[in-house]
């Protein structure tokens, strides 16, 4: 019996041991190991052994570290660690005095600023689920994700009472639960919900009891752009710490980071880096939105060290005339990390030209984390890189069949990693769909160079094939991204009698230049495979895209049905 419990108790001594070790090289690459106090360190390991990693883990040992450290600036307003853990705790507390009960979802409806990181941990500390929406959502889309979240609980923006009030109205006529008091308002009044303050001032002072983190967890429904969002569910397992520090020890993030946040929080990547930015004990300065100017003026004026964006938001900065962009330091940025849309190899030179070699691109998903990361010089030696695997993280490319292909060919990528997904809410099959022996595929096609380095050639379902010869999009639109007259492009496969599908081109042109079909046709043909050039060239003013960037090529294909 004895022999039985010191075998079971190795492994959780050995895991721990590995979790020391890492931490304790992040902690010193990174600068924190100067800066942890005995406090710091009793709170970390205390909280590891009671209840692990849970994402509000952060700021109990930052509060007890460092507690004046400003942990958000937003609006003119500065939380310390200390303040911001103690609002984290009252607001949980407040939480379960009105009924709320480890497992209870609730639907977050908020636009950029510190409540967002507020309820996202105070939630955590109650035992519950978050589920993010966009401040974008219509009624339809947000009924969908609530009634399929089984969501019993929301917190809203004051801005968006409309919309929550015919949600609610709708589903009340469902039977669904909306009453008042699981209703937060933040930001205004409502008279069918709580104030936020309402919330805070309920709530009693001091820690709340850790063990109902152990049931925490994120549902992240995804962009949706090809049919109805799927709830992807995740965790925090003990290797999700491990697996955050290894991407860290990756980048030159630093324990004395100012990190500037100008994607929607709603967003996996922006609350990622987030998250990234307090675990080391920096400070984040949350934009309620983005513009070219107005990241420039925040850079400038709290000397922002990293920042995480996707291409559109690069796209308008390199736009920017050089006397504008010439008003603003940017010498503080040490990092720029590109993510949730493909970043073409024009764009991160562009970029470096204006801003240094700082770039990285990194790839993931929702549903996996971040996978790979592509360093500046990856990003000048082979523009349109998405860089190598991070540390902690495996990928294989497979064929049809479910065998890997060869250095060079075309598969579909499977991830394995610590951030992984539990699944998909109540969807198994496309839970089961997505798994190949613990590996998790989003549907993208990815071919693998002799360097290691690894390239995004589009999505399974957006593969086109015309006779018989299969044209992965992305080949073709990095080939038209040389041109000097190509602004933005996107392909897509449209019905063809004689070829089964043939190839079309969504053009956006550079302002004052000019491209003809016929011109684009003969740049495509000394650099494509006849059967991969373009057949028809449609010129629009602008791409579609989702709120974090992504190509609509679903409302391509639509509108060109609507068309023809």
């Amino acid at each position: 019996m004895l022999q039985r419990g010191v075998n079971a108790t190795l492994p959780r001594i050995e895991q721990l041991a590995d979790e020391a070790f890492e931490l304790g090289r992040c902690l010193r690459k990174t600068g924190l190991a100067g800066q942890m106090r005995m406090a710091g360190v009793r709170t970390a390991l205390q909280s590891l052994v009671l209840g692990g990693p849970s994402p509000s883990l952060i700021y109990r040992i930052h509060a007890a570290n460092s507690p004046d450290r400003v942990a958000i600036r937003c609006g003119g307003r500065a939380l310390s660690y200390e303040t911001l853990n103690f609002r984290i705790d009252k607001l949980a507390n407040g939480l379960v005095q009105s009924g709320f009960t480890p497992g209870d979802r609730a639907v977050v409806m908020l636009r950029n600023g510190a409540e967002f990181v507020e309820v996202q941990a105070a939630l955590a500390r109650a035992g519950g689920s978050a589920v993010n929406v966009s401040s974008r959502a219509t009624v339809d889309e947000l009924a969908y994700v609530w009634a399929h979240a089984g969501a019993k609980w929301i917190f809203f923006d004051s801005a968006f009472s409309e919309v929550v009030g015919e949600t609610r109205a709708r589903m009340a006529n469902g039977g669904a639960p909306v009453g008042r008091g699981s209703a937060i308002v933040i930001g205004g009044e409502n008279r069918d919900a709580r104030s936020y303050d309402e919330l805070f001032k309920s709530g009693n002072d001091g820690a709340i009891n850790r063990r109902l983190e152990l049931d925490a967890a994120v549902i992240l429904y995804t962009s949706g752009t090809t049919g109805a969002p799927k709830g992807a569910v995740r965790k925090f397992p003990r290797g999700a710490l491990k697996a955050a520090l290894q991407f860290i020890a990756e980048t030159p993030m630093h324990s004395d980071d100012v990190h500037l946040t100008v994607l929607p929080l709603y967003h996996s990547t922006a609350y990622a880096f987030l998250g990234f930015t307090h675990l080391l004990g920096g400070t984040v300065v949350i934009a309620p939105e983005f513009s070219p100017t107005s990241f420039l003026t925040l850079v400038d004026t709290h000397a922002v060290t990293t920042t995480a964006v996707v291409p559109t938001m690069l796209h308008r900065l390199v736009a920017l005339d050089d006397t504008s962009a010439r008003r603003f330091s940017t010498s503080s940025l040490r990092a720029i990390f590109s993510c949730g849309a493909p970043l073409s190899g024009p764009l991160a030179v562009n970029t470096m030209d204006r801003f240094g070699d700082i770039l990285f691109n990194g790839y993931g998903a929702t549903e996996t984390g971040l996978v790979t990361l592509a360093t500046p010089r990856d990003l000048r030696d082979a523009p349109g890189t998405i860089g190598r695997p991070v540390p902690g993280s495996s990928i294989r490319l497979l064929d049809n069949t479910g065998s890997e292909v060869l250095t060079g060919e075309v598969g579909e990528l499977y991830a394995q990693n610590a951030m992984l997904v539990e699944g998909y809410h109540r969807d198994a099959e496309a839970t089961q769909s997505s798994m190949r022996d613990g590996y998790f595929s989003v549907g993208d096609l990815a071919r693998v160079d002799g360097g290691g380095r690894y390239f995004i050639e589009g999505r399974a379902r957006d593969m086109v094939i015309s006779g018989g010869v299969n044209v992965y999009p992305a080949e073709v639109e990095r080939a038209y991204e040389e041109h000097p007259a190509v602004d933005e492009i996107a392909v897509v496969g449209v019905p063809d009698d004689e070829w089964g599908e043939r190839v079309c081109a969504f053009v956006v042109l550079k302002r004052e230049k000019t491209a003809d079909a016929e011109a684009l046709r003969a740049w495509g043909r000394t650099r494509l495979a006849i059967a991969k050039v373009p057949r028809d060239f449609l010129f629009v003013d602008e791409l579609p895209r989702n709120p974090t960037g992504k190509v609509l090529k679903t409302a391509l294909r639509r509108d060109l049905r609507r068309d023809s």
